[in-house]
């Protein structure tokens, strides 16, 4: 990896970190500074965009490409690496009706609030040509019951479970990652037991098997069709049997210790890692370069990584289009090209977004992938696969992101406040009944 792109990789570091206390993770970027959408003058052409986190459009090159390829097209991109702010800022503006970009960035967790309530404000991009690649589940994240199309997919997490060779050594364990794979073939409450056995059999009583019980009950949730909201858009977790059995097993690796206590992506993760507190965790494909940057070189070839239980999604985003926008031809025509199998393969080989277009998952620079860090791990290969079992519908609710949260800092009561399990479920619940009901 050349210095340019351990730079890039490691801002794309960064992003994730800062919009990750939200749970919302995303490869992608964007603020909107408050400007207005572009026009035409003189023969050019000029498009905004906002942008948030690290989507890799400008920071990969590929609008100063586009530009290249289209001398009458100017392109400004404005990006934000707090998504939060980004998206009170979009919402502002939505109220308003003024002060948006031509392009707006759409962050998954806002998907269906958006979908659901302005739709309006965006061009219906179904009719699109050239734009039928994506994979099923992932446009119908954006898609509206009336089957109106408000964005086109960029990149997508598909999960995997990242682990230590040497500490699965040490406790007996298999390091082959198909063998490792095969400790939990098909259930996550294998993957629960083999961390028993490593307890059981582990010579370090300092090093935990897992990271935290909410790693373990987000990789549950969201290999399912449904999981907080049913279609209609009523709230289900508190009687949804995908909830109520990832919350059983999680509470389970809590209560068994055999995790670390460590939530990802706050404090004590990253030193977690660093200093091998823990022998595994369920890994969407953009954490791998999070791993990588704060495990250390040290640890370089002591990491692999095996195929998860069960396909799963954590992450992603879509490019918009607005109704109102003076370029409107011309934004559908960047959004279409910026999300293309080919620029979709591109970004996955330059700074690691995962793809959500089926044609680039077959693709050369993603399907041959490996990982250098990981043991040489066929990456491409392990997340393509992931990403080809997850359901071709996605039920996504308004406060997805949030009810997420409120589930991992209730599991948080159960490894690090001694709460039973009971009594975080009581506590998480009234806090998902205040903020979501």
């Amino acid at each position: 990896m050349g210095k340019a792109r351990r730079k890039l990789r490691t801002r794309a570091v960064a992003a994730i970190s800062a919009v990750s206390a939200l749970g919302l993770v995303v490869g992608c970027g964007g603020s909107d500074s408050g400007g207005t959408g572009g026009g035409k003058k003189d023969g050019k052409v000029t498009i905004t965009m906002g942008l948030f986190g690290v989507m890799g459009f400008k920071e990969t090159g590929l609008l100063d490409k586009y530009m290249k390829e289209h001398p009458n097209v100017v392109i400004k991109a404005d990006v934000a690496g707090d998504e939060q702010t980004y998206y009170t800022a979009l919402q502002t503006h939505l109220a308003a009706g003024s002060g948006l970009k031509d392009i707006q960035g759409i962050e998954i967790g806002r998907a269906k609030e958006l979908s659901d309530t302005q739709k309006d404000k965006f061009v219906d991009l179904s009719g699109v040509a050239g734009t039928d690649h994506f994979l099923p589940w992932k446009q119908s994240q954006v898609t509206t019951a009336d089957k109106k199309v408000i964005g086109l997919g960029t990149d997508i997490g598909p999960m995997a479970v990242c682990y230590r060779k040497d500490l699965f050594k040490q406790a007996g364990l298999p390091t082959d990652r198909d063998e490792v794979a095969k400790l939990w073939e098909g259930d996550w409450s294998k993957y629960v037991d083999a961390g028993k056995e490593f307890k059981q059999k582990s010579k370090d009583d300092k090093v935990a098997f897992m990271d935290s019980s909410s790693g373990l009950f987000n990789a549950m949730i969201y290999g399912n069709s449904q999981q907080f909201y049913d279609k209609d858009g009523e709230l289900i977790y508190a009687t949804n049997p995908v909830v109520k059995d990832a919350w059983k097993l999680a509470s389970e690796a809590a209560t068994s210790d055999l995790t670390a206590k460590l939530r990802q992506f706050q404090p004590g993760w990253d030193p977690g890692l660093a200093n091998s507190t823990f022998a595994s965790t369920v890994c969407p494909a953009w954490m791998l370069a999070h791993i990588s940057e704060k495990a250390g070189p040290e640890n370089k070839g002591k990491w692999d990584v095996a195929k998860a239980p069960k396909g799963a999604n954590w992450g992603g985003a879509f490019l918009g289009v607005m109704e109102k926008s003076p370029v409107k031809k011309e934004a559908q025509d960047l959004v279409a090209w910026l999300t293309a199998p080919e620029q979709q393969a591109y970004l996955f080989k330059e700074i690691g977004n995962f793809p959500s277009s089926q044609t680039a998952l077959g693709m050369p620079e993603v399907v041959d992938a490996k990982s250098d860090y990981f043991s040489g791990a066929p990456i491409g290969k392990i997340f393509s696969a992931a990403a080809q079992e997850i359901p071709d519908e996605q039920v996504l609710g308004r406060k997805d992101g949030t009810i997420k949260d409120i589930f991992s800092q209730g599991l948080t009561l159960i490894e690090a406040q001694n709460k039973s399990p009971n009594e975080a479920w009581k506590t998480t619940d009234k806090r998902i009944e205040k903020a979501a009901g």
